[in-house]
């Protein structure tokens, strides 16, 4: 099986901490060259020191808000003026939990650009270059919630749903030029957005972190939460060779917690 991903140029998205950062990492140890993208200088500077150097010294980072998609656009296309992107990682932060019927106007237009409109521009500006060569990997890292509503994450439910529908209309155009774009659905995974999102249900619940940790576990056949070298793992082999057949797919990584097929 061919999994080598020498030659390779990868930007990872969010890829200062959590799956991201887990993404990278799994992509730089197959070979490749891989560029993180985040909004925190510092926490990129410390991250990029995790990255395996895989025969060569080009690992680099980027720094953008994902809260501004012309700002993000500008740093990616002045990446692309200088360097070829091979693979897309488009992974962000979710939105905070809550009631659909509470959430303001406002949660959905900023998550709409954070996720659609920043994935979008990101796409936009590498693949020119992945036509030109023929060759290109996208992967969006979106939420089992694309198969399945999740219970109080009514702004997430919704954008996530109209990403997903987004890549497969991509992966539908862009496979003829040798393209595939993919997307991964995590599960519950051990970052500090699962934190967040069980400290909230504690405290509107009025329980223990504990008990909801438990609960959220126990709802999961493989009985634990996912970590993120386990996402990135299956976001790096979507990347390789041995993939290449693969496109416009959804693909849950949540230990079989997901009802659908």
């Amino acid at each position: 099986m061919n999994l080598s991903l020498k030659g390779r140029h990868a930007l990872v998205c969010g890829a200062s901490q959590g799956i991201g950062l887990a993404a990278a990492c799994e992509l730089a140890e197959l070979g490749a060259k891989v560029t993180l993208m985040a909004r925190n200088s510092e926490k990129l500077k410390e991250a990029i020191q995790s990255l395996a150097k895989g025969g060569h010294e080009g690992h680099g980072y980027v720094v953008a808000d994902f809260s501004n998609h012309k700002d993000v656009s500008e740093v990616a296309l002045h990446l692309t003026a200088s360097s070829n992107i091979d693979i897309l990682i488009n992974n962000t932060g979710g939105p905070k939990g809550g009631a659909i019927s509470e959430a303001e106007i406002e949660e959905f237009t900023n998550t709409f650009e954070q996720h659609l409109l920043c994935n979008h521009v990101l796409a936009q500006a590498v693949l020119p270059g992945m036509r030109e060569r023929g060759h290109g990997r996208i992967i969006n890292v979106i939420s089992t919630s694309v198969k399945a509503p999740l219970n109080g994450l009514g702004v997430s439910n919704t954008i996530r749903g109209a990403v997903a529908n987004w890549s497969k209309t991509l992966a539908n155009e862009e496979g003829k030029h040798g393209i595939r774009v993919n997307n991964v659905l995590p599960g519950a995974t051990n970052t500090g957005r699962l934190k967040s999102i069980i400290q909230a249900k504690a405290l509107k619940g009025g329980i223990s972190t504990e008990e909801i940790q438990e609960n959220m576990a126990g709802a999961v056949p493989a009985g634990r939460f996912g970590e993120p070298h386990e996402i990135g793992g299956v976001i790096a082999f979507l990347c390789t060779p041995a993939a290449d057949y693969i496109s416009g797919i959804n693909v849950p990584v949540d230990g079989g917690r997901t009802a659908s097929l």
